[in-house]
């Protein structure tokens, strides 16, 4: 009787349960990333200077976030199983570092007040943290979406065949 308790064979007991994300945490991951771009928007439109040195920084922010999500995702992706080429994997971290180590560099050797620069390094460590837990959200609702077709197929499968 015990037995028979513990071990059920029922089909929801058989499938695992599909974890999504809050509306909350949806909400709140998107708000930082709008509030990090906003940061980050301001700070270099602002930015005392020359063009070309805003220029540079503004190109610098836009590789590092693009970066960031190429390597969330090639992370991702290769979580389980290597699905990716090395040479891929050498691209995706070398970009990610190449594009942080020289966005890094410009900041500090810019000839502006320090707290400007602190300014806009902390904003840009905000944007890159949200990017990669932006990239997390959106993968994550992505699989659920799978996941439930894959459940609500299986379902249908089972259905015709007790026919």
């Amino acid at each position: 009787m015990i037995a028979s308790m513990f071990n059920h064979t029922s089909s929801t007991m058989n499938s695992p349960a599909i974890r999504k994300d809050t509306k909350a945490w949806k909400a709140q991951v998107w708000i930082s990333f709008a509030a990090a771009a906003t940061l980050c928007g301001t700070g270099l439109a602002y930015l005392p200077g020359r063009d070309v040195d805003r220029a540079f920084m503004v190109m610098g922010y836009v590789f590092c976030m693009c970066t960031a999500f190429a390597l969330a995702k090639y992370v991702r992706d290769n979580e389980v199983r290597r699905i990716d080429t090395p040479m891929w994997g050498l691209v995706v971290w070398g970009g990610f570092g190449l594009a942080m180590a020289l966005t890094g560099w410009g900041l500090v050797q810019m000839e502006v007040n320090p707290t400007y620069k602190a300014f806009l390094g902390v904003s840009w460590l905000f944007l890159i943290s949200s990017v990669f837990t932006l990239a997390k959200t959106l993968r994550d609702a992505h699989e659920v979406l799978i996941a439930e077709a894959r459940r609500e197929g299986m379902a249908m499968r089972s259905g015709r065949e007790s026919e």
